[in-house]
């Protein structure tokens, strides 16, 4: 019998926008110059939000974060591209998306101090709770993908992962499940290169995280993650195949954790400091500025006084969510489970009495 080969697949990279501010005019997205001025804005929002949850733990206002540094591009970009019908389900470093979709930054700030109430979705987002658990959300996705297939509404599920969360089974479940039935489902993966300490080369054999698309017959594609207007390119097209029917679409951004994978954690114990340095260069912030002021939309006055007008706003928030008053111990619970079975029923009696 003659060996042969039944197929030969490839996969694309997309990049717009180089380090030094300078863009492919064939392949920039169709924006107006207010909408790259929004991205900016957003990027910088994210960076100094961030900034400032990492000071607030540090002064033990905040309790265990995950700093979002680098990953800007590819929360922002991302989340630009949706439409207000599209349901997003979040990781626990999407702060970028938070903020793009307008969720209230008060509220965001609130869950990392410890309040469960500061992550209760407003009524006009559709925006699933943080998910800290790796991966498992994807399912959640795939069957909300699954209902709007059945009425034929024209959303888009949207869950976000990490590098760590494509070796989880869940993932590879999620998106067999997208491919054998074309649901409209895109996952954005952020590969920060580390799932905590163990390197994107120590977790898996693949050369790219966007060809385990291929085995569950969807369409994956990688992204320079620190590109925002590629970032958003990529996912505007696989939404558009994805409401028109042509199926689920996996999306690599690779970029990279400039800090810790929490405040829990010093990468500096298992991560090389040239390879950090090496991913300065590449900042999503720096290469989008250079791309406004070679088009004449941003001076440096500009950037000061927008830093100044959104840390006003940063203060404004963190205000907000430190004047709430704390949950009672029954708001604890409540969200758990519908009805508390008998050993949570006593827990809550511990808690109480003070016996917790």
């Amino acid at each position: 019998m003659p060996r042969e080969t039944l197929a030969n697949f490839s996969i694309e990279r997309l990049e717009i926008l180089d380090p030094r501010g300078e863009v492919d005019a064939n392949l920039l997205p169709d924006l107006t110059d207010p909408q790259f001025l929004r991205l900016y804005e957003l990027l910088l929002l994210t960076r100094l939000a961030d900034e400032r949850a990492l000071n607030l733990q540090r002064e033990g206002r905040l309790g265990t974060f995950p700093s979002s540094l680098g990953q800007e591009a590819a929360q922002v970009g991302s989340a630009f591209a949706l439409a207000p019908q599209d349901w997003v389900f979040p990781s626990f470093r999407e702060l970028g998306v938070f903020l793009c979709l307008e969720s209230s930054l008060p509220n965001y700030y609130r869950y990392w101090m410890g309040d469960e109430r500061g992550q209760l979705c407003p009524p006009e987002l559709n925006l699933f709770p943080i998910n800290i658990a790796v991966g498992t959300h994807l399912l959640h996705a795939a069957g909300v993908a699954m209902g709007a297939r059945y009425r034929q509404e024209p959303l888009v599920a949207v869950p976000y992962l990490g590098d760590g969360g494509t070796s989880k089974g869940d993932f590879y479940e999620a998106l067999n499940f997208a491919g054998v039935y074309r649901l409209p489902l895109v996952a954005i993966c952020q590969n920060n290169q580390w799932a905590i300490s163990v390197s994107r080369r120590g977790q898996t054999a693949t050369e790219t995280l966007a060809q385990k698309a291929l085995a569950c017959g969807i369409k994956g594609i990688q992204v320079d993650g620190n590109d925002v207007l590629a970032v958003y390119q990529a996912t505007i097209e696989a939404l558009k195949r994805a409401r028109s029917g042509g199926g689920a679409t996996f999306i690599e951004c690779e970029t990279y954790r400039m800090s810790d994978h929490t405040t829990a954690d010093d990468a500096r114990r298992y991560r090389d400091s040239a390879e950090l340095e090496s991913w300065r260069e590449k900042d999503p912030l720096l290469r989008m500025r250079r791309f406004l002021e070679h088009r004449g939309l941003w001076i440096e006055a500009d950037q000061q006084a927008q830093e100044q007008a959104l840390l006003q706003r940063i203060d404004q928030a963190v205000e907000a969510a430190e004047a709430v008053s704390p949950p009672t111990v029954e708001e604890m619970f409540r969200y758990t489970c519908h009805q508390l079975s008998s050993r949570q029923e006593e827990q809550l009696k511990e808690c109480r009495d003070g016996r917790a």
